[in-house]
């Protein structure tokens, strides 16, 4: 597919990661620039009247612009996606759903702590019960999903799909950082199957910084 599509945002961020897998599964070309953190710009006039909330990323499809990265790999989907990565029922679809916003809400609290401490605070600054207390609850959420994933191969049935995505960012994270992790066997097979895909490898399993 030749349809290029305008992404801002640096590629550290698990959010911008999501996008940008999304769109190289969907075999669109990207168009993207660096905004936020170290290379900011996006707290400009220009950049807040695409997203007066002032975060990464924002998408830009032609005359379209929207921003909050979950809604972001919806609407990729939707509007791009040959049926490989759309689910085919609404039972499916509503079930991607449920562990896209799972994944946001219940599931990026702990990993951000986690992360933040890890990667982007130096030793002497970190606190370390509330790092052992987001990686106990960061492992209790990602039991359920390992649960879950006893019963299909993949977040919403046995092929991957949208749902997959926004859960996906948060997991390489979890396997990447120098913590004591439960054995989560199903999770780790997805992981693993993912982590072959060459759209993941390229724009998730990145260094983290």
């Amino acid at each position: 597919m030749s349809k290029t599509i305008h992404v801002l945002g640096r590629t550290s961020s698990v959010n911008v990661q999501k996008v940008m897998w999304c769109a190289a599964e969907l075999g669109l070309e990207v168009d993207r620039h660096d905004y936020g953190g170290a290379f900011g710009g996006n707290d400009t006039a220009d950049y807040l009247a695409k997203n007066p909330n002032g975060k990464i990323p924002v998408l830009i499809d032609g005359d379209h612009v929207m921003w909050e990265s979950n809604a972001i790999v919806r609407y990729l989907v939707d509007q791009y996606d040959d049926g490989a990565w759309q689910p085919v029922t609404a039972q499916a679809r509503g079930i991607a759903s449920q562990w896209m916003d799972w994944a946001l809400g219940e599931l990026q609290p702990p990993m951000t702590v986690i992360f933040w401490t890890l990667i982007r605070t130096a030793p002497e600054d970190q606190n370390a019960e509330a790092l052992a207390a987001a990686i106990v609850q960061a492992g209790r959420m990602l039991g359920m999903l390992d649960q879950h994933l006893g019963t299909q191969e993949y977040v919403a049935g046995d092929t991957p799909s949208s749902g997959d995505i926004p859960v996906g960012g948060f997991v390489n994270r979890w396997y990447q950082m120098e913590i004591d992790r439960p054995d989560l066997k199903n999770l780790r097979r997805w992981y693993d199957a993912l982590s072959q895909r060459p759209a993941f490898k390229a724009h998730v399993m990145l260094p983290l910084t």
